[in-house]
């Protein structure tokens, strides 16, 4: 040892080292890699000797007049394939996102939103090969609007205030959802005259969804003030302690349907009206909006997608 340093293999793994180790392996000698290269054999074998000295492992077996590629060289040569890829794939990606494509499209999804409906989307804006990295945020009443105006979402579903009261914002009307007073028939008010008034109710515990939205200025929705309550995350959740007699509360009719029909719930009248949401989607107001984006604010205009994402979600 002369004390030299030796070179850096990351150095040496050029996509041109590469190629010439797929080459060797393709032709199964080095002389025939060299003629296919256009190389003198000398050169090409002084080149794979010294990534093979930089790694320290022998990549070819040269013993007999064929070169075979030794474990380590096999599981160099499907790195090498793969990484390969990876740059096809970063290239394509850059390309497109050169036409319009942004990098990233986050969508805050509130929990009132069909899931299945929401994933048959995706599949379509995947199958349009985009560039374009795509991300789902689960979100609660005004977490939803919330997460638009902070910045930390591209798009907004299921909006339940009114998004024309947040300024830079774009909306269009995604539809209404009624919401229904649903409980357990085991529980003590599936057995108390209709209709039911606040003072019966507050006797109960009521089952609340957290607001999503950071800070104090957040949403509940059916809820008397100081009644004893049972905070979950998600609807899904809420849905669950409904069915165990757990609390009571107002579900969205979609998500409740197949449980009354099932009488796993049952729906009470209350002296209070009925009701309704009207929620939209939302998004900045962009002088315009990239490739993904607007793909997605033309599917919405569909009414089939928007009756669609506010149809019975997942059974719990």
């Amino acid at each position: 040892m002369n004390g030299a340093r030796l070179p850096d293999p990351a150095d040496l793994l050029t996509p041109e080292a590469f190629r010439l180790l797929d080459a060797i392996g393709r032709a199964g000698s080095f002389a025939g890699a060299a003629r296919e290269l256009g190389l003198v054999p000398s050169a090409l074998t002084y080149r794979v000797r010294q990534i093979e000295d930089a790694l320290d492992v022998l990549l070819f077996d040269r013993s007999s007049r064929q070169a075979r590629a030794t474990p380590a060289g096999v599981e160099l040569l499907a790195q090498g394939a793969r990484l390969k890829q990876d740059v096809d794939a970063v290239v394509r990606r850059v390309q497109r996102v050169a036409t319009g494509w942004e990098p990233s499209l986050t969508i805050a999804v509130d929990g009132v939103i069909a899931p299945a409906a929401l994933m048959e989307l995706c599949q379509d804006f995947f199958a349009l090969d985009p560039p374009t990295r795509l991300r789902l945020r689960d979100e609660v009443l005004s977490g939803t609007l919330a997460a638009l105006t902070s910045g930390q979402a591209d798009l907004a579903l299921g909006v339940m205030l009114e998004p024309a009261n947040a300024a830079n914002l774009r909306a269009r009307p995604l539809g209404h959802v009624r919401f229904v007073y649903a409980i357990a028939p085991t529980h003590p008010l599936a057995s108390v005259p209709e209709p039911l008034s606040d003072s019966v109710l507050l006797q109960h515990r009521a089952v609340v969804v957290a607001d999503s939205a950071p800070g104090s200025a957040t949403l509940s929705f059916g809820l008397l003030a100081g009644q004893a309550t049972l905070t979950v995350a998600s609807l899904q959740a809420k849905l669950a302690a409904h069915l165990r007699g757990l609390g009571v509360g107002f579900l969205p009719e979609p998500l409740a349907r197949p449980w009354l029909a099932g009488g796993q719930l049952v729906e009470r009248r209350l002296e209070r009206s009925t009701r309704t949401a009207t929620l939209h989607y939302a998004w900045p107001a962009r002088t315009q909006p990239g490739q993904a984006l607007s793909w997605w604010l033309e599917r919405l205009e569909r009414p089939i997608t928007r009756r669609a994402l506010l149809q019975a979600p997942a059974n719990v």
